[in-house]
This record gives C-alpha cells, sequence and structure tokens, in this order.
C-alpha cells in the first residue's frame, strides 16, 4: 500500500476533529502545490515534500501540528508560527480544536517552503556547489 493510501487510512481514524482538520490541512497542501508528494517517515509520520520536505503533519491528544524543518528561514508575515519558535531551524503551526485554518497564509507558507527546496537545490548542482562533491586532500 502506498503512502497517500496509508495517509487515508489515518485520517479516517481520527473520527473527531483532529480527523476533520487533518484532512483539510491535507487538501490545503495539496492544493497550494499540485506537485507534492506524500511519504511517510519516522514511524509512519506524513510528510508531504518538493525537492526536499516542505512539512510534516501529525495529530496529537489536543492538536494538529504542521512542522516545516526549514520554518526559520521562511518568510511568515501573517505569523502562523506558533511553535517550536526559537529554534534554529524548525517552526510550527499547532492547530487546536476550536482554531480556523487561515487558508491563503498556508498556502504562501507552502509555496515558500517549496521555494526555499528549489533554491537549494540549484545551488547544490550548480558547478562549485556542493552536492556530490568529493573533497581530495591536495597533492603534495
Amino acid at each position: 500500500m502506498n503512502a497517500s493510501h496509508l495517509i487515508d487510512e489515518l485520517i479516517a481514524n481520527l473520527t473527531d476533529w483532529h480527523g476533520t482538520t487533518f484532512a483539510n490541512v491535507r487538501r490545503i497542501i495539496h492544493d497550494a502545490d499540485p506537485e507534492i508528494t506524500e511519504e511517510l517517515k519516522w514511524m509512519g509520520t506524513p510528510v508531504w515534500s518538493h525537492d526536499g520536505i516542505v512539512c510534516l503533519a501529525k495529530a496529537f491528544k489536543d492538536k494538529v501540528k504542521i512542522t516545516f524543518p526549514h520554518g526559520a528561514s521562511l518568510s511568515d508575515p501573517d505569523k502562523l508560527f506558533n511553535s517550536e519558535l526559537t529554534g534554529k531551524q524548525w517552526r510550527a503551526i499547532d492547530i487546536y480544536k476550536e482554531d480556523r485554518i487561515n487558508e491563503g497564509s498556508l498556502k504562501i507558507l507552502i509555496h515558500a517552503a517549496v521555494d526555499y527546496n528549489h533554491a537549494k537545490v540549484k545551488t547544490a548542482n550548480k558547478p562549485g556547489g556542493t552536492r556530490g562533491t568529493v573533497k581530495k586532500k591536495p597533492v603534495k
């Protein structure tokens, strides 16, 4: 069974507000970037990738959390990030039962994360970039 089907099952098993919220987050992610890929990592955590990880989501007892591994590098003009704000890389959005998702602002963050990944790939593939290069010891 592929990751998308397993995520379908995960959402179906969240029979309360968590399932509705999780399904809505997933829809927004796909609406923002139809080319995004769904994966499962880290013991079944849903992950969305496009030239690298864009975000991941997980349902907890009191919230649904969307985490952006490079969130500290992203512009967040509407201040959606409300969790993990002191780290050097990660930023997250905790969504609680009564919260309303700002769909437009979340799509902007998804686009920013994809753009960030594209920039990393372009830099790594440039002559002199670091991807796939091996540093050789100077010959004496």
